[in-house]
């Protein structure tokens, strides 16, 4: 079998003596070229195994900071005591990391998807905002009764990844009301890429932020901070679910998938 070979690929893969026989350079490398083959082979018939059989593997999931941390991984406590073999690994980011070149099996992203996406996208409850402050600093500087009021205050600002759609939301405050839509530049002593980081300079009286509901809900019910404006609407973003079609079928990713879109689906 193994002349046939050769003679069928035209080269040599053995050297040959009277006394023993070795891999050519090119039999080497063959051969080395053949296991991986055979390794995908048995990668891929374990992985139809695995669409029949319990949730198990690694489920890389990838979302934004304050989803993240504030929604996403207190569910994931729950998820993991259903489903004890999948190994979670999560990756908190503001950036849309490409989902194949860093192998994610699932993303959460705010705002709209492109129609021309080769992502399957299952719809998630919009993503709120709530513009307060903390109770100190409105006694030293005054409660704003009107969005315009905001011109005059320190307005902490989230930045934006570059490329975002709501790029320009970071100073520029939309809201709607019974006088319609009423757009703000604000302005402050602070800038942050995090939420987070506008929380604790927020909560600490330092100025009026606009705020995910998700990360303030508690503060304000608490007495911490203080919603302006209940009068006005802010804008939402769209939240998506996405991941890769042919993945759907792996157990770990399909129950994911039905338990995250069992708590925020809409």
């Amino acid at each position: 079998h193994l002349r046939a070979l050769e003679e069928r690929l035209g080269v040599s893969l053995l050297q040959r003596t009277t006394r023993r026989q070795r891999l050519t350079e090119f039999g080497t490398a063959y051969y080395e070229r053949c296991l991986e083959v055979l390794g995908l082979v048995a990668e891929s018939e374990q992985l139809a195994e695995q669409a029949h059989g319990d949730p198990t593997g690694t489920l890389r999931i990838t979302a934004p900071l304050t989803f993240g941390s504030e929604v996403l991984a207190p569910a994931l406590v729950e998820f993991s005591r259903r489903f004890p073999e999948v190994k979670l690994d999560l990756v908190l980011t503001n950036q849309r990391l490409d989902m194949i070149d860093n192998g994610f099996d699932v993303a959460i992203r705010l705002g709209n998807i492109p129609e021309s996406s080769p992502l399957i996208a299952r719809p998630l409850q919009d993503y709120t905002l709530t513009i307060c402050a903390a109770p100190d600093y409105l006694a030293r500087h005054g409660t704003p009764t009107h969005p315009e009021d905001l011109r005059q205050h320190n307005c902490l600002a989230f930045a934006y990844p570059a490329g975002d759609e709501w790029r320009t939301a970071g100073t520029q405050w939309r809201m709607t009301g019974a006088d319609g839509d009423v757009l703000v530049e604000v302005s402050g002593s602070m800038v942050a890429n995090t939420s987070a980081g506008l929380y604790q300079a927020a909560r600490a009286g330092m100025g009026v932020v606009m705020l995910p509901d998700a990360l303030v809900q508690r503060d304000l019910q608490e007495g911490r901070l203080v919603a302006l404006f209940p009068d006005y609407h802010l804008p939402r973003r769209p939240t998506n679910l996405l991941y890769l079609q042919d993945r759907y079928r792996l157990p770990k990713l399909r129950s994911f998938v039905e338990y995250a879109t069992g708590l925020w689906g809409r």
